[in-house]
C-alpha cells in the first residue's frame, strides 16, 4: 500500500515543466498581491470578490456593487518591495464594473559589480518593474460572469528597458449549493519582450558583445473551486483549491481554509503542493471594520520560504456605500 501511494503521488504531482523554470521575463507578475489569497496558499480564483479581485479573478469584479479602493504592500525579500493599488467602479443599474490597477516592484539600491570588482565599483542602479491595467467585468447571467484585464508591462534595469502588452481573461460560475463556485483564468497572456538600451561594454578582451533575447511573459492557466461546507449564524468555514499550469515551471496545486466569525474576524491558512522553496504552510488574518459607515478591511499574510525567509504582505481596502444597483435584471 505504501508503494502504491508513492506511485499515485508521483502521477498526481508530476514534475513535467520544471526544466522550464526561469525562462520567462517579468516574473514580478507572479507575486501574489492579494493578502487573502497569499494566506490561502494562492487558492483564490474562485472566492467571493474583494478589493483585490482585479488581480485574482477580474470576472468577480462584476459582482461588486460598491466603489472600492484597495492597496497592498508586499515584502518580497533581499531588499525588494512590491506594491499594488486598484479601484473598482460598478456601473449603476448595470451588472458590470470597470477597474484600474497598478502593480509595481522596486529593487531598492543595487551596487554595480564587475568580474574584477565583485565588491562593487561605487556606482549604483535600480530595477523597477510595473504593470498598469484596465479591467472590464460583466455578469452574463445570474450564475455566470466574465472579465478581461488589459495591462501595459514595463521593465527597467539601469539603462535597459522592455515593454509589452498582456491580458488576463477569466470566468466565474456560482451555484446555489453551499456557495460552491468554479473559476478559470488565463493570466499574463501576451507577447514576448527583450531588453533594449545601451550596449553592454565589450571589455576584458571579449570577442563579441552579449545580445538580448526575447522572453515570454509568465503565463499561467488557473482552474479552481471553493465551497462553504459549514455555516452557522455567527461563523462559517470556507475551503478552496486551485490548479496552476504555468508556462515557465511545473504544474502545482494550492489548497486553503478560512474561518469567519461574525463577518468581523477571518483566520486563514493554506498550502502549496509541488512549489519549490515553499514547503511551509501560509497563514493570515483579516479584520473588518467601518469608517463612517463605509466597510474597511485590514488583511495580513505571511509566506515562509526556504530561500527568501518569511515574506509579508499587508493590505487595506475601503468600500464606499454610495452606489446601489437595482435588483431588477
Amino acid at each position: 500500500m505504501v508503494l502504491m501511494t508513492a506511485s499515485v503521488s508521483a502521477q498526481i504531482i508530476p514534475n513535467f515543466g520544471g526544466q522550464r523554470s526561469g525562462l520567462s521575463a517579468s516574473s514580478f507578475l507572479k507575486n501574489d498581491m492579494n493578502p487573502r489569497s497569499m494566506a490561502l496558499g494562492g487558492a483564490s480564483i474562485a472566492l467571493e470578490p474583494d478589493g483585490y479581485t482585479i488581480f485574482t479573478n477580474p470576472a468577480a469584479a462584476s459582482i461588486i456593487d460598491q466603489f472600492n479602493v484597495s492597496l497592498s504592500s508586499y515584502t518580497v525579500g533581499a531588499g525588494m518591495n512590491q506594491s499594488f493599488i486598484s479601484a473598482i467602479i460598478p456601473r449603476k443599474n448595470k451588472l458590470s464594473s470597470f477597474g484600474v490597477s497598478l502593480n509595481m516592484l522596486n529593487s531598492g539600491q543595487q551596487e554595480v559589480r564587475t568580474e574584477f570588482q565583485p565588491e562593487g565599483t561605487g556606482e549604483i542602479f535600480y530595477v523597477t518593474d510595473f504593470a498598469t491595467g484596465l479591467t472590464y467585468a460583466q455578469q452574463l447571467s445570474d450564475m455566470f460572469a466574465a472579465g478581461l484585464s488589459l495591462k501595459y508591462v514595463h521593465n527597467q534595469i539601469d539603462n535597459y528597458s522592455a515593454s509589452t502588452i498582456a491580458a488576463d481573461v477569466s470566468f466565474l460560475y456560482r451555484t446555489d449549493y453551499k456557495d460552491l463556485k468554479f473559476a478559470v483564468m488565463i493570466q499574463n497572456f501576451g507577447g514576448n519582450s527583450a531588453l533594449d538600451g545601451e550596449d553592454i561594454p565589450n571589455d576584458f578582451n571579449r570577442n563579441n558583445v552579449p545580445g538580448s533575447e526575447n522572453y515570454t511573459l509568465p503565463t499561467v492557466f488557473q482552474l479552481g473551486a471553493s465551497i462553504v461546507p459549514w455555516k452557522e449564524e455567527r461563523q462559517s468555514l470556507l475551503l478552496s483549491m486551485q490548479l496552476n499550469h504555468p508556462n515557465d515551471n511545473s504544474e502545482n496545486y494550492r489548497i486553503g481554509i478560512e474561518y469567519e466569525y461574525l463577518k468581523l474576524l477571518y483566520l486563514r491558512a493554506g498550502y502549496k503542493l509541488n512549489v519549490s522553496g515553499d514547503r511551509f504552510p501560509t497563514i493570515g488574518i483579516g479584520l473588518r471594520h467601518r469608517i463612517g459607515g463605509h466597510p474597511f478591511h485590514i488583511n495580513y499574510a505571511a509566506n515562509p520560504t526556504e530561500f527568501l525567509g518569511v515574506q509579508h504582505i499587508l493590505g487595506l481596502s475601503l468600500s464606499i456605500n454610495k452606489i446601489e444597483r437595482s435588483s431588477e435584471r
